[in-house]
């Protein structure tokens, strides 16, 4: 029965949201309007505190209904059954939510309104002009869920439109106009990953706060104060830079641990998307910093801000537009929403770039001529180069929305996204990690000091000195081991080891002066590592499952993949660089059970999610599931145990790559599984495995006439039938009274270990069935085909197949944790430099009046 209640709801407080956005924007800029900053317009002011209250609680009313609909699996709503199912936990059904295009703005719009309350809060003066920006983006946000059709113009898409609705040309609406699915089809089994319950929503809170400081700079454009804006600005920015950093970090992780190209970042353009705001806005970062110190660099600083969260803007077009469809691997499909994201886009644009032109003669410029000696400039020219790196990966992303511009204009152009994009952006890029590495040590050195040549060269003398030492020492070691350097790595080595040890150098210097800690330099030192450790895990992979056999796996593979994998059978060790490598065998998640269960030691029933356990399933001494019991399971995903042995040490470890073969999505999925080691990552993933849509090729059968106590050799094995006996439920047989059902038992002796088989015969209303009993490990199936009961004879069927196998890659990852630390150092720093403007923001406050006499400022540490 179709339960419209809900949805109706959720449109109506969705209608609501936009309408009350409206009322806010418009009453805030009314409560502005002719004002100087801070005389507001009383009224106003208090109409557009309560609309914005009404909006932010239709808001928190809309994301109620929404994630009813999908944690109720009500599937008459197109989106819950387009990207939930009935066997999602809970923490799934929250990656549901912002799986799809709606509830991903859903998301931004919740951020901005916790935002927004918290300026109304504290925003003091700048409360109306701020926020009559931040309600007009609400504005346009709520209208991309508004899902409201005006003859043929259609605004936003919603996301309680009704599956009958969406797709009216299925034939069962004529018969059955209330039919509701009975399951949906369920989330992307990659984004089935907890990364991706908490990296999406600290990528949109990332993305929200830059809201803030554009919103100040706008505010003070409008306003005329061009100064008084820079300062809170700069604690959003920070914010905004520390959250939207760590939210790209969680990304490359995610795809680290989930996918299967080999790496955290594969300059996918919906990676590119969110990588250049976050190069712009902490090139914006400095600029403020500079003109809290020094007074230069306002007009700069403005445009870096402005660019920051118009660069979000586009970042959005990009990814939901759907013009990146065929360059990008995860970017959504077009809902028809093109047409508001261009407006979206174009409004914030003309608003911005007016009010910057017209204030642009009035911003003050700095007299001050900046040399050699002083550290605003190396600040600067850093900031350049970041603004440098954003531009270049920009302006290749952007190559599909230029064929697309001009395709609409009626030119046909014919410019192609590099052919390797990997090494495109990567031969950039580089460089500009050697000038961030670079410059960020030298101005941290000079921030903190007078300059003159004397006292920098003493200063840079002895982290210069250790790290050509240091990259001296690394180069020997590389070319000891075989490896050669070139000379971008050399130079993004020696630099990146400068920009680590001049912060280093420099906060123990603030230490020794009893000073506070520079969060700028702990965040700089914390970007050098990630360099480091970005150049030598990409830069010295090392592809251990070299194929050594001489075999060519598939002619279907291409000669990179026949030559990088190694091919397991089943049980069979193999060598694979300083390991023996054996697959064990395929495992399910059990929900409740820790780790893995063997496949073997379940049923499968005619409910896919549903198995019966053949046998006790337990861990230590503690028993999950008997044999017989009902056991609920995962079933999208296989895990291919795959046991490693050091040949000299003798240590051994086990990963579970995991697989799922959907042809909906290109074929194999597959997930690696990772050991860590202090120095290096184990990083392995399944390449193939057999065609699990296909009949195995079964052997013919071999008879055997048995005697209880008998022994059967089996190809390599023996096997000893024990017994005969009542049959079990365990094989899902649906027993019923009268039926006769008997099982031979039998224990097959492998390589390693013994296995339990049990084929069954069934007598029911005078027909007989049979049930053959496998053991995937032997590739071996045993039939029970017929019973001599006068000479105690039994017979059984034996039949063999091809062993199971898997093609496996496994790459060696060095020092891949100086990537990951170096994040968590570069988010402390920003920690850091928030403490201390905080700390510096009460103290004023609590200040008594200064006196009249002007006296030079001290200068003040770089965030």
């Amino acid at each position: 029965m179709l339960n419209t209640l809900i949805g109706d709801a959720g449109h109506l407080s969705v209608i609501v949201a936009f309408v009350a956005a409206t009322v806010a924007a418009y009453s805030y800029y009314k409560a502005g309007q002719g004002r100087a900053l801070g005389d507001t317009d009383a009224g106003w002011l208090r109409l557009g505190r309560g609309a914005f209250l009404v909006h932010s609680l239709a808001v928190v009313s809309v994301i109620a209904c929404l994630f009813g609909i999908i944690h109720g699996h009500r599937y008459e709503y197109y989106y819950a059954w387009s990207h939930s199912s009935n066997h999602l936990p809970v923490y799934y059904m929250i990656s549901c939510f912002w799986e799809g295009q709606e509830g991903s703005f859903l998301l931004w719009i919740f951020w901005h309104v916790c935002i927004g309350l918290v300026l109304m809060r504290y925003g003091r003066r700048w409360e109306a002009p701020v926020m009559a920006v931040f309600a007009g983006v609400q504005l346009f946000l709520t209208s991309m869920i508004l899902g409201v059709v005006l003859g043929d113009l259609k605004i936003g898409s919603s996301p309680f439109i009704l599956l009958r609705d969406f797709m009216p040309d299925l034939p069962v609406w004529k018969t059955n106009p209330n039919f509701v699915p009975k399951d949906g089809t369920g989330l992307n089994a990659l984004l089935q990953n907890y990364w991706m319950v908490i990296h999406p929503p600290t990528l949109f809170l990332g993305f929200a706060l830059t809201l803030v400081p554009f919103a100040y700079a706008v505010a003070g454009l409008w306003k005329g104060e061009l100064t008084k804006w820079t300062k809170p600005a700069l604690r959003w920015s920070l914010w905004g830079g520390m959250v939207l950093g760590v939210g790209i970090v969680m990304g490359a992780y995610w795809a680290y641990e989930t996918l299967n190209f080999g790496g955290y970042w594969n300059w996918d353009p919906v990676e590119n998307a969110v990588y250049i705001p976050w190069l712009v806005l902490v090139a914006s970062l400095h600029g403020l910093v500079l003109w809290q110190r020094s007074r230069t660099a306002l007009r700069t600083s403005f445009v870096l801000v402005i660019a920051t969260f118009l660069l979000v803007l586009y970042a959005t077009f990009l990814t939901r537009s759907g013009v990146l469809g065929n360059a990008s691997v995860h970017s959504f499909t077009d809902l028809g929403l093109s047409g508001q994201l261009i407006i979206y886009l174009g409004a914030f644009v003309v608003l911005a770039i007016g009010l910057l032109v017209w204030r642009w003669k009035q911003i003050p410029v700095s007299e001050k001529e900046l040399t050699t000696y002083n550290a605003e400039l190396w600040v600067f020219v850093g900031a350049t180069v970041l603004c440098l790196g954003a531009f270049q990966v920009l302006f290749t992303t952007s190559i599909p929305v230029y064929n697309a511009f001009m395709g609409f204009l009626g030119v046909k152009t014919n410019i192609a996204l590099p052919a390797d994009q990997i090494a495109h952006y990567t031969k950039f890029q580089l460089w500009m990690g050697v000038g961030v590495a670079f410059f960020s040590g030298l101005a941290q050195l000079m921030w903190w000091q007078k300059n003159d040549k004397s006292s920098l060269s003493n200063t840079l003398t002895v982290p210069a000195i250790l790290s050509l030492l240091i990259a001296a020492l690394v180069i020997l070691l590389v070319q000891y081991f075989g490896h050669k350097m070139s000379i971008t790595y050399i130079v993004l080595l020696t630099t990146a080891l400068f920009g680590v040890l001049a912060n280093l150098s420099m906060v123990f210097t603030l230490v020794k002066r009893k000073a506070s800690l520079s969060g700028g330099g702990v965040a700089h030192m914390g970007i050098a590592l990630m360099l480091l450790g970005v150049l030598a895990s990409a830069g010295y992979s090392n592809i251990i499952s070299q194929n050594v056999s001489g075999l060519l796996y598939s002619r279907e593979f291409d000669q990179t993949t026949n030559q990088d994998n190694v091919l397991l059978w089943r049980n069979d060790p193999a060598p694979m660089g300083k390991y023996e490598v054996r697959y064990t065998g395929q495992f399910w998640d059990v929900p409740g059970v820790p780790g893995y269960v063997d496949k073997q030691l379940l049923y499968r029933t005619a409910d896919e999610y549903k198995t019966l356990a053949r046998a006790d399933i337990k861990r230590g001494d503690k028993v999950y599931y008997k044999a017989g019991d009902t056991v609920e399971i995962n079933p999208e995903n296989t895990y291919y145990r795959v046991e490693y042995k050091d040949k000299k040490s003798g240590d051994t470890f086990t990963l579970y790559p995991r697989a799922q073969v959907n042809e909906e999505m290109g074929g194999l999925l597959a997930s690696p599984d990772i050991k860590k080691f202090a120095d290096h990552d184990i990083y392995s993933h399944i390449s193939a495995v057999p065609p699990v849509d296909q009949e195995k090729d079964w052997s013919e059968v071999k008879e055997h006439v048995l005697s209880v106590g008998d022994t059967i050799y089996l190809n390599d094995y023996f096997a000893v039938f024990r017994a005969v006996e009542p049959a079990h439920q365990t094989a899902g047989l649906g027993l019923q009274k009268g039926d006769l059902a008997i099982q031979g038992d039998f224990l097959v002796y492998g390589e390693k270990k013994q296995y339990h088989v049990h084929p069954v015969f069934v007598v029911r209303n005078r027909m007989i069935g049979r049930v053959p009993d496998e053991v995937e490990d032997l590739g071996l199936r045993l039939s029970f085909l017929n019973v001599d009961t006068q000479k105690a004879k039994f017979t059984f069927g034996v039949s063999t197949t091809q062993k199971d196998y898997i093609i496996l890659k496994a790459v060696e990852k060095p020092f891949i944790n100086l990537l990951w630390s170096g994040t968590l150092l570069m988010a402390l720093g920003f920690g850091m430099a928030l403490y201390k403007r905080r700390h510096e923001a009460e103290g004023a406050e609590a200040a008594p009046a200064a006196p009249q006499k002007v006296q030079k400022a001290k200068p003040r540490q770089v965030a």
